[in-house]
């Protein structure tokens, strides 16, 4: 199997976002639900439990923590991560997503440089969208993150 992530330039400047990745030779894809930080006790059917009580950065690690899990679990893993969806809950205080105190590129960038250094925005990450919401599953989530990976044959 082989992912190709092509860079995204502006004006000759690199963008913390890949254009797009070809795929080749992949057994299959895994595509995750919404990932959030939500507490053991959540339970959305019963509408009993909460979401994760922390601040952003916190629910941000939980996040990608699961998401490397789940990948995991499922026989791919995050070095195959082909695209993310960034849900992120206002304020936007400039009026743009990116001004969120919710959205946090830092901690993104910690977990890649970490786990998966190739995928740090400032190296050549996965293409992804980043989508202000009013509201996310419960008052206290701040950030749902999608994300689509190959399945290595």
């Amino acid at each position: 199997m082989e992912l190709l992530t092509h860079r995204k330039f502006k004006n000759g400047r690199l963008m913390p976002w890949g254009k797009g990745t070809v795929v080749t030779g992949a057994k299959g894809l895994v595509y995750l639900c919404g990932n959030t930080a939500t507490a053991e006790n959540y339970d959305p059917a019963g509408k009993r439990g909460g979401g994760f009580p922390g601040d952003a950065a916190a629910q941000w690690r939980a996040i990608l923590a699961n998401i490397k899990s789940d990948l995991e679990e499922l026989g791919s893993a995050i070095d195959y991560l082909i695209r993310l969806t960034f849900f992120i809950k206002g304020p936007f205080p400039d009026g743009g997503v990116l001004s969120s105190p919710n959205f946090r590129l830092d901690v993104l960038d910690e977990f890649f440089a970490e786990n998966c250094p190739k995928h740090c925005s400032y190296n050549n990450p996965p293409p992804s969208e980043v989508i202000g919401v009013a509201a996310l599953a419960q008052a206290d989530i701040l950030v749902e993150i999608v994300a689509v990976a190959a399945l290595p044959d």
